[in-house]
């Protein structure tokens, strides 16, 4: 079990019932009451830092080496699910999955984000960062979904599109930017839930949908903390400044309407209880696809656009015209 800095009072009390364990297996002492006892103790104190995180807290809880990635939660949602690759234009992008995955019945148009679950698959998935041809093959999958008439739920968990000169010449930016206009057109309802990190351009070229969602220990923002504060400062010490500032919580997230709901998580996060966060996901999921179902097609294309279009917001400044008189020349 992989615990961070700030769980250091729960890491203390785990490694205090890993002994009581071990010495009550050894001894002939019955001290079940003391393991209950601090069991407890545990599930309190988790409860009671669980409860007031901060900005850069849940950062580290989004990138935590045990949460579950988007392959973990399809393959537990899903009873039969049909990976689909490539971009036919390019290659096939391993930093980004889709396929057809079949949720009770209900025939699903899966993508997401994938990082790997150690370090040799973390590399082979290029950290969840994807190429221009991800995204391509994100919007391939997505016009297929629209063929069939299936529904597309995208699963948002990445550090940003990759920035190397490869990805630019092969017009990462143009990548992103079609994903976007096509989305907001598509004919199927579109969910998109960012289930670990939303960061940048990366995260909104599969970010556009009908309903937006985070689960609670996530982030979603334009720039990571530690960019941010390489940038303002000169210096990544400044990250939990920089985390705070740029109010990319999901409660944030929610005050300023960019998405419609916060999906929450198990007491410890979603790694502390993986299969619990698995059909809290799918029960989420499955209810708002019911409501979009019976929304008419042109008429939630049209909310669709009406939503993003809200977004953001503004002050006009009125500034009245002075009028001067011309001076007489001497």
């Amino acid at each position: 079990m992989v615990f961070l800095d700030f769980e250091r009072p729960i890491e203390e009390l785990f490694q205090q019932l890993q002994d009581l364990i071990a010495l009550n297996e050894k001894s002939d002492v019955d001290m079940s009451e003391q393991i209950t006892a601090l069991e407890n103790q545990i599930k309190a104190t988790r409860k009671e830092l669980y409860s007031n995180l901060s900005g850069w807290q849940k950062v580290q809880l989004s990138r935590h080496p045990e949460r579950p990635y988007t392959l973990y939660y399809i393959e537990t949602m899903c009873k039969k699910f049909v990976e689909l690759h490539g971009d036919r234009c390019y290659g096939d992008d391993k930093a980004i999955v889709g396929g057809f995955g079949s949720l009770d019945g209900q025939t699903v148009m899966f993508i997401g984000h994938q990082k790997g679950v150690n370090t040799k698959m973390r590399q082979y998935r290029n950290f969840g960062m994807a190429n221009p041809e991800g995204y391509r093959k994100a919007l391939r999958l997505m016009k297929l979904a629209e063929r069939f008439n299936k529904p597309v739920v995208c699963l948002i968990d990445t550090p940003g599109a990759f920035p190397g000169l490869e990805a630019e010449e092969r017009g990462q930016a143009e990548a992103i930017a079609r994903n976007l206009f096509e989305m907001a057109q598509l004919n199927v309802p579109i969910i998109c839930v960012v289930i670990g990190e939303g960061a940048s351009g990366g995260a909104l070229g599969i970010g556009v949908g009908d309903r937006i969602f985070m689960m609670e220990n996530t982030w979603y923002s334009v720039i990571s903390p530690e960019s941010c504060s390489s940038i303002l400062w000169r210096s990544w010490d400044y990250k939990e400044q920089a985390a705070e500032a740029l109010k990319l919580t999901p409660q944030h997230m929610l005050d300023f309407k960019l998405i419609d709901g916060i999906i929450k998580e198990p007491v410890g996060g979603a790694h502390s209880n993986a299969e619990e966060m698995a059909k809290i996901l799918k029960r989420h999921i499955k209810k708002e696809l019911t409501e979009l179902s019976i929304i008419d097609c042109e008429q939630r294309i049209e909310q669709r656009i009406e939503k993003f279009g809200r977004m953001g917001e503004y002050e006009t400044i009125a500034i009245a015209e002075q009028k001067t008189e011309k001076e007489p020349l001497s």
